[in-house]
């Protein structure tokens, strides 16, 4: 008799807050901030920056604006989450458990490791909801997945997807959703990625002889920065506008969310914002395809705050391209990778 358990499949993504007042956000902001990963700082100086400047200073203002975020079913992120997952799992089918997690506050990737232990399943596959890998994103996730799985006497079988970056099924959903608009109505397109401190690019160059040793080092991907952070950005860009018919004049690449006095990736979106509305552009279309559902980053950030940036600097229009979130294309996608990926079962009988 043959007898399999059922494949893990977690899904995580960043996190949000339970609810929209300021001591959710408090208590999201304060484990998001903490993780060293984040903030690599030494752990002194990062809890003196944590918990006594940024968390108490930010926490307030963050409220408001994930208020104006939240919907009649909660945070965006969190709603797109569970979507998606219950659709990968009524893709895969009953061989397959799933389960999503958020790396902060709920629902936690504890919780969902205890549900697959109580399921027995046979192996794990975790997909952190990154395209582009960074240690802040999709290597935190991976460190919290095994700081929990070294606890157990029996580690299962695991898989760690650390990128999806140029995903066909991911580019063409944002293609597809780009269509939706006009582009030849547009004078310019940026593809705005959230940004990084340079200085976790460099401690991700192994070789410490080609990161932002040269002006275009993250323009095509090599042995040397195959796992960066900006040159995946800069692969991916170039997957959506080939398929789109885009050329290297029509688009620029751009970082946003810097934090801090510090030098974050280069070139600022608000930054090159500025220089359009400087050359006379009035109409911007922004992809965010750093972020697969539609949140704070792209929702108030984009599409509210720098949209109300660039009319005051002269423009008419900026527009976002709306998100992956739970597109039934986007959702058959996270299928078809996890099934490309997936890491020999454990037999019986």
């Amino acid at each position: 008799m043959r007898m399999t358990g059922k494949k893990g499949v977690l899904l995580v993504n960043l996190g949000t807050p339970d609810a929209p007042t300021r001591s959710a956000v408090y208590r999201y902001l304060k484990q998001f901030l903490l993780d060293p990963r984040v903030i690599d700082y030494p752990w002194l100086q990062r809890n003196l920056l944590v918990r006594g400047i940024i968390v108490p200073f930010r926490s307030g203002s963050s409220a408001k604006l994930y208020k104006k975020l939240w919907t009649s079913e909660g945070s965006p992120l969190k709603v797109y989450g569970e979507r998606l997952a219950e659709g990968v799992a009524r893709e895969l089918g009953e061989e397959y458990s799933v389960e999503l997690a958020m790396r902060y506050q709920n629902p936690s990737i504890e919780k969902a490791i205890n549900r697959f232990k109580a399921e027995n399943i046979s192996s794990l596959m975790v997909l952190p909801l990154f395209p582009q890998y960074a240690s802040a994103s999709t290597g935190s996730v991976h460190d919290e997945v095994m700081r929990l799985l070294r606890k157990q006497q029996v580690i299962w079988p695991v898989n760690f997807i650390n990128s999806f970056f140029r995903d066909e099924n991911m580019v063409d959903v944002f293609v597809k959703n780009a269509r939706q608009f006009d582009l030849a109505s547009y004078d310019h397109i940026l593809f705005s990625y959230h940004g990084l401190p340079e200085r976790q690019l460099k401690k991700g160059d192994f070789s410490q002889s080609h990161c932002l040793k040269k002006k275009d080092c993250c323009s095509s991907l090599c042995l040397e920065n195959q796992f960066c952070y900006s040159a995946q950005c800069f692969s991916t860009t170039y997957a959506i506008a080939e398929k789109l018919g885009l050329s290297k004049e029509d688009y620029s690449i751009c970082f946003q969310s810097r934090l801090g006095r510090e030098e974050w990736v280069k070139p600022y979106t608000p930054v090159v914002l500025k220089d359009r509305a400087a050359k006379g552009d009035k109409r911007i279309l922004v992809f965010c395809p750093a972020f697969v559902s539609d949140c704070l980053e792209t929702t108030i950030e984009i599409s509210e705050e720098y949209a109300e940036e660039f009319e005051e600097m002269g423009g008419e229009t900026l527009d976002l391209v709306p998100s992956l979130n739970d597109d039934p294309d986007w959702i058959r996608g996270v299928a078809e990778l996890v099934r490309s990926k997936e890491v020999r079962e454990v037999v019986l009988g």
